[in-house]
């Protein structure tokens, strides 16, 4: 085995052979504290390539909250007390969390992530058989880029970082363009973000969001969140982050509009607009686990994405919304670039009053049989043929994306 870091974490599993077909060094979010796309990418990945999987300090600036606090303890557990994964075990996983400063607003706070970064990567990277490609879906790596002994960088962008509420947008612009000057390859997952990148002198593959249909389809007799156990049927429901890209306006206009049931938000707050907590019929359950959703989706009578038209939420391509309509349930959205793609699978919205009248005639009608028919192109969108185009750009040393 390689040298390791002091805090890494070692999945265990049955043994897999990665055939010497090239590793990957990846900074990301924590592995397996939600489901990114980046980790359904790399989950596909595991059987042939060796992964080390850099648990960073995300893009959010350190604030004086409970939620920072939590978090807070959260990674000095992992840093000084680390555990195996409870999930998505496998012996080509090598979780690794270097201790980080929080803040990286400062140059002081950048150059002493970037001395902590080398000095716990750099000696693991050297001692294993070759150098590994390294993944970044983060600008904060920027400092690292010809210093760290890689193969070459593949930024892989998911974000506006720039546009994202409740981030440090000027300090995350500036590094990621600078990430974006030296990366090697570049991949976005909506066109916005390529026009976006290209704008700023860079080509970039898209690949976007894939979904694991059976995942979503399988059943179960009973319920598994318990939540909602009490609430008033029928349930219109949401799942993600719940913070400012939702529009209230809508929310509260189709509470109005609603004679019964509840308006269901599943997911962790991140400053959120405080008026919801106000809009009758409205319930947040919090976080639930990424195994409890399609539970939550089967109670569900509508699935629905009331974003506020920004440029945050014209960039982004939400994780969620294959998997709304993987799960069989009437799907109103916003009508956005990302969603626009699948109208023919779903209901879009433009203004509060459309949005309110949709939802209640779906309440009323159930799935079309036009839109059910339109989602067998889903089959097309797996992850794994996801993750074997995104092995092919990422791990292929000819390819180079700048202009």
């Amino acid at each position: 085995m390689p040298a390791t870091l002091h805090s890494i974490e070692k999945c265990c599993a049955p043994e897999h052979d990665s055939g010497g077909a090239g590793s990957l060094l990846v900074f990301a979010d924590d592995w397996g504290r939600h489901p990114s796309s980046c980790q359904h990418l790399v989950r596909h990945l595991l059987n042939e390539h060796e992964v080390y999987w850099v648990n960073t300090i995300g893009t959010r600036t350190p604030r004086l909250n409970w939620s920072t606090v939590q978090r807070g303890f959260e990674k000095v557990r992992q840093w000084f007390r680390p555990s195996p994964p409870t999930e998505g075990g496998h012996t080509n996983l090598h979780v690794l969390n270097p201790r980080m400063w929080p803040w990286f607003s400062s140059s002081l706070g950048r150059w002493l992530n970037r001395k902590l970064l080398m000095r716990q990567l750099a000696p693991l990277l050297r001692s294993l058989p070759e150098f590994p490609v390294a993944v970044t879906t983060i600008p904060l790596v920027s400092e690292l880029i010809d210093l760290l002994p890689v193969r070459r960088w593949v930024y892989y962008c998911v974000d506006d970082f720039g546009q994202w509420p409740g981030l440090d947008q000027t300090t995350l612009q500036r590094m990621e363009k600078k990430l974006v000057a030296k990366a090697d390859t570049i991949i976005a997952v909506s066109e916005v973000l390529q026009k976006r990148l290209a704008q700023m002198g860079r080509s970039s593959h898209l690949l976007t969001h894939g979904v694991e249909l059976d995942f979503w389809t399988k059943k179960t007799e009973t319920s598994s969140v318990p939540q909602l156990n009490e609430l008033e049927r029928p349930l219109v429901v949401f799942w993600g982050v719940v913070d400012k890209r939702m529009d209230v306006g809508f929310v509260a206009r189709l509470a109005d509009s609603m004679p019964r049931g509840t308006i269901v938000l599943a997911g962790p707050p991140a400053g959120y607009d405080p008026a919801l907590d106000r809009i009758p019929r409205v319930r947040r359950l919090g976080s639930l686990p990424f195994t409890q959703l399609p539970s939550l989706a089967r109670e569900a009578a509508v699935l629905v994405m009331p974003y506020a038209d920004l440029p945050v939420t014209r960039a982004i391509q939400p994780l969620k919304l294959k998997e709304y309509l993987a799960t069989g349930r009437p799907v109103v959205v916003r009508d956005l670039p990302a969603t626009r793609v699948w109208a023919d699978c779903l209901d879009l919205a433009d203004t509060a009053d459309s949005f309110a009248r949709t939802v209640c005639l779906r309440l009323e009608t159930g799935l079309p049989a036009d839109q059910q028919s339109a989602r067998t192109l889903l089959t097309k969108e797996s992850w794994k043929e996801k993750a074997r185009q995104f092995a092919s750009w990422t791990l292929a040393i000819e390819e180079d994306t700048r202009q």
